[in-house]
Parts: structure tokens; sequence; C-alpha cells
């Protein structure tokens, strides 16, 4: 068992090296085949990454439960593969492939700390995946969603004034609900809610007016986050916010304004907010607090130091010392048993996801629709920025999950249902083009 562990360790470094590797040398296939060719050894790296972690994790626990939610995982995977290739054959299959890749490597680390949490987990990715198969369709074919403009603003703040007044306390501050014992996290959703208010309302009209009232209604969606105390989230909106105004508007004096307001609040949320003090003087000096606000960080710095270039092996480690391991400090977890070099590959597939994303965005003729996958894309992007930041004390913790890995049933439904309304902008797209090339034969004809 001790050999197989420790062989696997290298294993999993070169796995996920291959599949980032496939990642950034995919586009650079001119033939649809050998691109087919990519999406295949993927999907087998895939196969073969979450049976191996999930067979190690078993020899070390003894519980069959664990091999019995490995059977689920991989037949949730041959649904997810096997339904968008039937049911979307212009789907992007490497939006995919990232997406699975992701997801099983969150499941290999929570069944390692948690398995029931796993379980959790692995039970509305599914069930968040069926709901998801249905949004290309209505990307596809609902043609009013752009007109929806007040329709997301009011859901998004009045989910947040909910939050506000009926949520309780957790970490300093009002996260989620608790509805008949599930825990709901409604500004999951309004990620989504709010970038299709701000690419609805840019997308007509980007006059000073038009900008001046999409400003005022983020800053209520901000506002009420940091009423809540919930700045992780507020920082998100705030800098998706800059983003669409920037690229909707083209006018770099918007977004310098953006930036010196953000400052300003940031300033005036360390002198107002005890628990951003705390944060701000253990990211200085973790340290120095180390029996109270520095503990965490220090704990999981000594994993990411401990873990060195390439781990200490699947449960060989003790990630379970560092508190809230699952969630907002996943990413310490996983250098601890994978390594270092495991990590940056992981960052790399991130870091792939965001760019698919833009370049989707990019070639989407309609302004509303280019508009929605910027904002979903930068979401996306800062919030894997602000979790791996925080954890390696690059900026200070703002207790923000790390999308499709960390323990977090809001937060992996919401990534998933961002992940499905880009496949509908991705399917859109190539629509346009199949378009563009018919009124291009009939000219030539």
């Amino acid at each position: 068992m001790n050999i197989l562990t420790q062989l696997s360790k290298y294993l999993f470094i070169v796995f996920m090296l291959l599949f980032a590797l496939e990642d950034y040398t995919y586009f650079g296939h001119k033939t649809e085949e050998k691109r087919k060719k990519v999406l295949h050894k993927q999907i087998a790296i895939i196969f073969i990454t979450v049976i191996l972690g999930y067979v190690i994790i078993y020899l070390n626990t003894q519980n069959l439960m664990t091999l019995l939610l490995l059977a689920g995982i991989i037949v949730y995977f041959i649904v997810t593969l096997s339904c968008y290739r039937l049911v979307y054959s212009k789907a992007s299959m490497l939006l995919v492939n990232n997406m699975l890749l992701l997801l099983s490597v969150g499941f290999i680390i929570i069944a390692r700390l948690n398995l029931t949490e796993a379980l959790k987990q692995f039970m509305i990715a599914a069930g968040g995946t069926i709901v998801a198969f249905v949004i290309p369709v209505i990307i596809r074919k609902m043609k009013v969603l752009s007109k929806l403009t007040w329709f997301y603003a009011a859901v998004g703040i009045a989910a947040l004034c909910v939050v506000l007044a009926l949520a309780t306390v957790s970490g300093g501050a009002k996260l989620s609900l608790s509805v008949g014992g599930i825990t709901i996290q409604f500004s999951e959703i309004v990620k989504i809610t709010l970038v299709f208010f701000m690419a609805a309302k840019l997308s007509r009209d980007r006059s000073f007016k038009s900008v001046l009232v999409t400003s005022i209604v983020a800053a209520a969606h901000v506002g009420i986050l940091v009423l809540s105390t919930d700045l992780g989230t507020a920082l998100v909106f705030f800098v998706t916010y800059i983003v669409i105004v920037f690229v909707a508007t083209r006018r770099p004096v918007y977004a310098l304004a953006g930036l010196g307001a953000g400052v300003l609040a940031s300033v005036a949320a360390y002198y107002l907010f005890a628990h951003v003090r705390k944060r701000v003087t253990a990211w200085k000096d973790p340290f120095a607090v180390y029996n109270t606000s520095g503990y965490q960080i220090v704990q999981g710095l000594f994993a990411i130091g401990a873990g060195g270039w390439f781990g200490t092996g699947l449960c060989k480690g003790a990630p379970d010392t560092i508190p809230v391991a699952s969630k907002d400090f996943v990413f310490a977890a996983i250098c601890e048993e994978f390594g270092a070099i495991f990590c940056i590959c992981l960052i790399l597939v991130c870091m792939s996801m965001f760019l698919l994303i833009v370049n989707i965005s990019m070639q989407i003729h309609n302004r509303f629709y280019k508009l929605v996958a910027l904002g979903l894309g930068t979401e996306y992007a800062f919030q894997v920025f602000l979790t791996i930041g925080g954890v390696t004390k690059f900026i200070p913790m703002t207790g923000i999950t790390l999308p499709l890995v960390s323990y977090g049933g809001s937060s992996v439904l919401s990534t998933i249902i961002m992940i499905a309304i880009i496949q509908g902008l991705y399917i859109l797209r190539e629509d346009e083009g199949e378009e563009l090339e018919r009124k291009k034969q009939e000219l030539r004809n």
C-alpha cells in the first residue's frame, strides 16, 4: 500500500501535467481528428485520476462507501460526456473536460478529508448537471433574455436582502440560509443575475446615464453584501462590474473611477469591520497571532511547505489539521498531498478555462451575450485568484471557495450553471458561424 501511495503521487503529477499540456496545445491542431484525439486523452486522464485517487483512499480507510461513491462518479462522468455528445453536438468538449477534471480533483481531496461531504458534493454536482443540460436550449431559443434587465436586478437585490435579514452569522459574515436542512448561499446565484443585468443594460445603451444607472444597481448589490460583511463576494461583484463597464464603453475613465472608489471602500471596510482588521493583521504576520486569527493561515503554509514539489502522497499528509480545509483552504490541502507541481498544473487548467471563455466571448457577435460570457469568465477567474492568493498569503484571506474543487453545494451548483451558460453561448456562436458560412456560399452561387 505504501509503495502504491508513493508511486501514485508521481502518476498524479504526470497526468495533471499531460492534461494541462493538452489544454494549451488543443487549438494548435488544425484538423478535427487531432483535436478529438486530444479530447480522448484528456477523458482517459480524468477517469484514471479519479479511479486511482479513490483506490488509494479505500486502501487507507477500508471504507466500502469509498468504492460505491467511485462507481457513482464514474457513471456520472460517462453520462455527462455521452449526453453532451448526443444532445449538443456543437458543445465545447474541451470545456466539459476541464469541468470534469476540476470536479474529480475536488471529489478526491474532499473524500480524503470527509467522505460524507464528498458524497453530498457528488449528489449536488450530479443534480446540478441535470439542471444544466436544459440551459443551453434556453440560451439558444429564448431571445427575450436580453430584455429582462430589471427582472435580473430585482431578483438579485431581493435574494441578498433575504440573506441580510434572515441569515445567521458564520465566520463574521452573513452568508447563507438553511431551508429544510439544506444550506443555500444566495450570493452564488446572484453572481449570475448581476452579470445578466449589467450585460442587458449596457448592451443596448452605453451612454453616461446608462452607466450611472448600472453603477447604482451594482453598488446596491455590493452595499448589501458589505452590510452582510460578505466582503469576498462583494469584491468579486465589484471587479466584474469594472470589467463589464470598461469593455462595454471602452472608456478607461470609468474603470479608473471605479478602481478609485474601490480603494476608498477597502480603506473604509478596514476601519469599519473588526474581522477585516483581523484578516489583514493575520496576512501581515500570521505567526504573531498564531493562537488566534493567524492559526488557519499558518497551518495552510505548513501544509504547502510539507508537501514540497511532489507532495507527501494521498492520505499521507495531515491536511485535516487546517481549519475548514475542504472549503476555504482546499488548495493548501491539495498542495500538501499532491505537491506544488500538481498545483501549478491545476492553476494552469483554471487559467485555460478562463481563456477558453474569453475566446468564446470575443467571437460572439451579439453584444449582450458577449458581455455575459466575459462577466461570467471574470467572476470565475477572480474567484480562483482570491482563493489561491489568500491561501498562499499573497493577499488577505477572503473566505472564497475554489470553483468546482472546494466543498460547497451552492458554489459547485452555480459554477456548473455558469459553465452551462457558456456552453449555450458557444453553441450560439457555432450557429452564427454556420449562418455566416451559408450566406457566403449563397453569394458565391
